[in-house]
């Protein structure tokens, strides 16, 4: 349940200024998030100056250049850098968006960046998703089959059944979704979440998929599924333009039918 009582240490301070060189150009003002549990220190918030036309489009770019360029200790996650592998999810001006793919003419003058919000902080950028994943394995996101597949062709779909699983299947799981939901953030250790509901709804609807009635079996339960409020911010921040809200309320209408 909900911890409402802050932590030790957990107030924010003012932290260390990285002030451009005197004599540069048109600026864009970094407040980036620090913070190592380890250090026993409070989180503070570092500002960093960037010279704007030194700089990539992207906030990705600018933290590139950070870890480059001003304070090599800087901490945060970042592969694929095309909006595909979901490794820089953080809140970027109040929001929870992929570094790689928000631009930064958005952004405006000053750009504020935050780890993904109620999770625990590895160091700086990088929350902990231990329980994310692993509530994402909980829901067995595989092909479960009974019957022996065809001896020389595979599982077939027509094209209709495909295209109900290819947006639910285009999920990342950058996390976004799930850490934007206040019913994941009281209920985190109970409710699964947008992002490992979404991948439940996408194999309940497969064609090729006979555990459906397990599937819903195991979902329904008043946490597990039930702690959805149809609040909608999962859909708002989804960088796939997916749509959990959708699917969690298409589970939770195949339930009502399967009751007859």
């Amino acid at each position: 349940m909900a911890e409402l009582r802050l932590p030790a240490n957990s107030r924010i301070v003012k932290g260390v200024t990285h002030a451009a060189p005197a004599g540069a150009g048109e600026l864009r003002r970094f407040r980036v998030y620090r913070f190592n549990p380890d250090s026993g220190e409070n989180p503070r918030l570092d500002t960093f100056e960037l010279e704007v036309r030194s700089c990539g489009p992207m906030v990705l770019d600018a933290l590139i250049q950070i870890k480059a360029a001003l304070d090599s200790s800087l901490t945060f996650r970042r592969s694929c850098r095309e909006g595909i592998c979901g490794s820089c999810a953080m809140n970027i001006n109040g929001l929870n968006r992929l570094a790689c793919t928000t631009s930064m003419q958005e952004l405006g003058a000053e750009v504020r960046i935050y780890p993904l919000p109620h999770l625990p902080v590895v160091k700086d950028l990088v929350p902990d998703l231990t329980n994310f994943y692993a509530q994402y394995a909980a829901v067995k996101p595989w092909l479960q089959a009974h019957t022996p597949a065809p001896p020389d062709s595979e599982r077939l779909q027509s094209k209709e059944e495909q295209e109900k699983v290819d947006r639910p299947a285009a999920c990342i799981l950058c996390a976004c979704c799930s850490t934007a939901c206040p019913s994941y953030w009281w209920n985190s250790d109970r409710f699964l979440g947008p992002a490992a509901l979404l991948a439940a709804y996408r194999w309940i609807i497969d064609s090729r998929d006979e555990a459906t009635g397990e599937r819903l079996d195991e979902l329904e339960d008043p946490f597990r599924l039930y702690r959805c409020h149809t609040i909608m911010n999962c859909t708002d921040v989804c960088p796939k333009d997916l749509n959990p809200a959708r699917a969690i309320a298409e589970i939770k209408k195949l339930l009502i039918e399967r009751r007859g």
